[in-house]
């Protein structure tokens, strides 16, 4: 069952830019994991893909706005409310965390960086404030699409980039974007899509520009914005159910690289575009 988790933080000191990239809220989301199991923490620590996760970067804004803050210039002060968005895609992931999520206790401190902070709570259902929480089962994601709707429109919230041989590339395709959500279909809720399934789908809208994530090791160039794709052809309405299945399961899965860094967060609008 996918879960996509908030959680509400505050700092009890300033956090330096430098602690609020992708490398040290993934060392943070490994230190809850390793509280609770040891064994697992070492275990996702030693993946170097198919992560069951993905991690946001750390927000001090409401979450309904479009585009989350990916990069930080300035510490954020003591005192700050933040939230944190944490989605799990395997079953297994979830239930060994449950008693971390269950049994919080908001005075402990965890640290990011030099920083102390606090788990005020944890929310696990969507809310009008915040769109980015949420569950379903896989077998709800997939009753629960449309077997008529063609139009898709997504949002990138975060910068966005695909591997392609030996490099990223931050223009989505149907191919890239699509096939990145196929895949982590298949491999986790046990209802497999076939790889043609995207056939049908085109663009017919799009509002995206790239953007730059810069870190002392490294710089991450992606894109940022809306895309809107059609669903084309006389389609028996299971073809049109299974393209929606994936649309809606991009608020859990996230798309392209670097995803356990906050990179590839996105959702699915409603509405029409254009």
């Amino acid at each position: 069952m996918p879960h996509s988790l908030i959680l509400n933080l505050q700092p009890r000191s300033p956090i330096k830019p430098g602690y609020l990239s992708g490398k040290h809220l993934h060392a943070l989301f490994l230190t809850l994991v390793s509280s609770v199991d040891q064994e697992l923490g070492d275990r996702l620590h030693g993946q170097s893909s198919n992560k069951a996760f993905t991690l946001s970067p750390l927000q001090t804004t409401t979450g309904r706005s479009l585009i989350l803050d990916y990069q930080h210039n300035h510490p954020i002060a003591a005192g700050t409310p933040c939230w944190w968005r944490i989605s799990l895609l395997d079953d297994q992931l979830f239930g060994h965390l449950q008693s971390l999520w269950l049994n919080l206790n908001p005075r402990h401190a965890w640290h990011l960086g030099s920083a102390d902070l606090e788990i005020t709570s944890v929310l696990g259902t969507a809310q009008s404030t915040q769109p980015w929480a949420g569950f379903r089962s896989y077998g709800q994601i997939y009753e629960q699409a449309s077997t008529e709707e063609r139009e898709i429109r997504l949002m990138f919230a975060t910068p966005t980039a695909f591997r392609q041989g030996k490099y990223d590339m931050a223009l989505p395709s149907r191919e890239t974007l699509f096939m990145s959500l196929l895949k982590r279909w298949n491999q986790y809720s046990g209802m497999m899509f076939s790889n043609t399934l995207i056939e049908p789908l085109f663009p017919s809208f799009f509002d995206i520009q790239t953007e730059i994530v810069i870190d002392n090791r490294s710089k991450f160039i992606g894109c940022l914005g809306q895309i809107t794709f059609r669903i084309f052809g006389d389609l028996e309405a299971e073809t049109i159910r299974q393209i929606n299945t994936l649309a809606d399961f991009a608020l859990y899965a996230g798309v392209g690289r670097k995803t356990p860094m906050g990179m590839g967060m996105v959702r699915r609008l409603s509405g029409r575009s254009g």
